[in-house]
């Protein structure tokens, strides 16, 4: 069990350090078929606004040489028509769901809270900043959520403004610091040669990030988690993002190429997985063999002990 937030009367554990990241596993279950929510930690939802919003017109995906920059204008049906469409939903998925709002200004912020405090399903906010918000406007907000909310508050950093503003988020009640944000970037589009603004995905922002995580570790209150987010694309990706000071990761494009990566990914920083016995043929097993496999394919009933630790996964 891994506690992601920090420590005190409402606190969210979670049973594997990997979580499905805002915008990548839209309101629920629609990776649910794909990959077991059992193995992960938490789903955080698409963003959610408090009022609706529409969605963006034209261009929504340009491919990158290393990734893509989305543009979709955050559609959704606002707060108050998710929690009633969704809330039942979220209650009976195997993890805990984590609602992303977007912290448009303080009333919403506060209303949101409120809102999400009284509905059952719903384990944790995170609530996402947008860039060049400022120090003062960041507090501002996050005292919104936190004041008026008795579950955890995860803050997600923007990325450009992440430095300035993370100490104060963290001493303004933010239960946890997700670092960070998908940039923002400008690509031209190919099929209309047209300049497109959205955010930029791929495991190019690994490098960058990681070493966000291990600096905001140092100068942060060590109460206050860190969850690396971008750009996570193998195992040894969320590795280091444990190993530079963060609790858990976020995945988020991987899960729309890769799904069924990012639960071996889960296994493996949990070690669920089994390594290649030297004496295994090569149908015997596979790099994605878990625990209940393994056992099968030794004629062992599936129970919860572990296999030798010979072949176990480097914990």
């Amino acid at each position: 069990m891994i506690d992601i937030t920090r420590s005190g009367k409402y606190v969210l554990t979670v049973n594997s350090p990997v979580l499905l990241a805002a915008g990548s596993a839209g309101f629920g279950a629609a990776y649910a078929n794909l990959v077991s929510y059992q193995r992960l930690g938490a789903l955080v939802t698409n963003p959610i606004t408090y009022e609706p919003w529409s969605p963006t017109r034209g261009t929504r995906v340009v491919p990158l040489d290393a990734g893509a920059l989305v543009h979709t204008g955050l559609p959704n049906p606002g707060l108050r028509h998710a929690v009633k469409e969704y809330a039942r939903a979220w209650e009976a998925l195997p993890l805990p769901v984590i609602v992303h709002l977007v912290a448009t200004n303080r009333q919403q912020v506060r209303a949101g809270a409120e809102l999400i405090n009284e509905t059952q399903g719903i384990a944790a906010l995170e609530l996402g900043l947008n860039d060049d918000i400022g120090r003062q406007k960041a507090v501002e907000l996050v005292r919104a959520a936190s004041d008026h909310l008795d579950k955890p508050v995860l803050v997600r950093l923007p990325m450009m403004d992440a430095y300035e503003i993370a100490e104060a988020c963290a001493d303004n009640g933010a239960g946890a610091l997700v670092v960070c944000a998908p940039p923002r970037g400008t690509a031209r589009d190919p099929h209309s040669q047209r300049l497109i603004q959205g955010r930029v995905y791929g495991p190019l922002l690994q490098p960058l990030i990681l070493r966000m995580v291990g600096v905001l570790r140092r100068r942060v209150d060590p109460e206050v988690p860190i969850i690396g987010a971008g750009g996570i694309h193998k195992p040894q990706d969320a590795r280091d993002y444990l190993d530079a000071g963060a609790v858990a990761v976020q995945i988020d494009s991987l899960l729309w190429i890769q799904p069924k990566l990012a639960e071996r990914i889960a296994r493996d920083l949990t070690g669920g997985l089994v390594t290649r016995p030297s004496d295994a043929y090569a149908d015997e097993w596979h790099p994605d063999m878990g625990d209940t496999e393994w056992r099968a394919n030794q004629g062992s009933p599936a129970q919860d002990d572990e296999p030798p630790q010979e072949t176990r996964a480097r914990r």
